[in-house]
């Protein structure tokens, strides 16, 4: 048996505790998040307020939580929408080829040339800052990942002889791609998918602190980052919470997605790097 190795274990543990914070969060944290507590405002971690409290007298435990539930809820549907679209655009092209090929690709290459950060500024512009707007943004920028990855993976395996076999059974291309090609790519989009989750939440949290991602008075690290970049010299707990919480989390995946790419597929290691953003 193929040994486990101890990153893989500690990005196991992160992005679990990850997912624990938020999944806590919808039920339960120390403090409303929300509230606000002049009075209470710019505490020190204590054992009442583990992390302090904010310039609004907020307890930062409590919105680190709250902004774990918000930023990988963003990175969820920004990496599914990128998988939803841009696997079956990458098999189409890998099973056509030819114009069809061609056309897909360029596509994405034009999608490709602008980053998140442009697109999102570009929604925004038309429809308003806000949560939604910065999955569509994070989303159309992981659709030309995932169909680079899926064509490139795809190309490998048509001339394997199981599916010449298949092509010969009188089996069609779509039915194909489905049954024998997209099975045999599951790993390296397994693998993909975790990479691109870390660069969701950071483009989450890069979105935020601009004021293009969550608004007010929804929790986010990036807007927590903004808000304490004025205050680090006398409340630097402002900013560290929320930056070891990214930090940890993205840590996290990466790593988990790491070990996926030892245990999927040892030989990926060049083929997933070609294909990172």
């Amino acid at each position: 048996m193929k040994r486990i190795s101890s990153s893989f274990i500690i990005g196991i543990f992160l992005t679990a505790l990850t997912f624990l914070a938020a999944l806590i969060s919808v039920m339960w944290t120390p403090f409303d998040p929300t509230v606000l507590d002049i009075a209470g405002r710019l505490q020190a971690p204590s054992s009442t307020h583990w992390f302090g409290t904010d310039h609004l007298g907020r307890d930062v435990l409590s919105m680190v939580m709250a902004g774990a539930q918000n930023s990988l809820a963003v990175a969820v549907i920004a990496v599914g929408i990128g998988m939803g679209v841009g696997v079956p655009l990458g098999l189409v092209a890998a099973a056509r080829r030819g114009l069809i090929d061609e056309m897909l690709m360029r596509m994405n290459d034009l999608v490709f040339a602008f980053p998140a950060l442009i697109l999102a500024i570009l929604i925004t512009a038309v429809f308003g800052p806000g949560a939604i707007n910065a999955i569509i943004a994070i989303g159309i920028f992981n659709i030309p990942v995932f169909a680079r990855l899926s064509r490139g993976a795809a190309l490998s395996l048509w001339p394997r002889e199981y599916v010449m076999a298949a092509r010969l059974a009188g089996k069609g291309v779509f039915r194909i791609s489905v049954e024998h090609i997209l099975p045999g790519i599951t790993g390296l989009l397994i693998i993909q998918g975790t990479i691109q989750f870390s660069l969701a939440i950071i483009a989450e949290a890069g979105l935020s602190y601009v004021g293009l991602g969550a608004q007010p008075p929804d929790p986010s690290w990036g807007r927590m980052l903004f808000d304490a970049q004025t205050m680090t010299s006398f409340a630097p707990w402002l900013a560290l919470f929320p930056g070891l919480a990214i930090a940890f989390s993205v840590l996290g995946l990466n790593l988990l997605g790491d070990g996926l790419r030892d245990v999927l597929d040892p030989r990926s290691r060049t083929r997933t790097g070609q294909v990172q953003i």
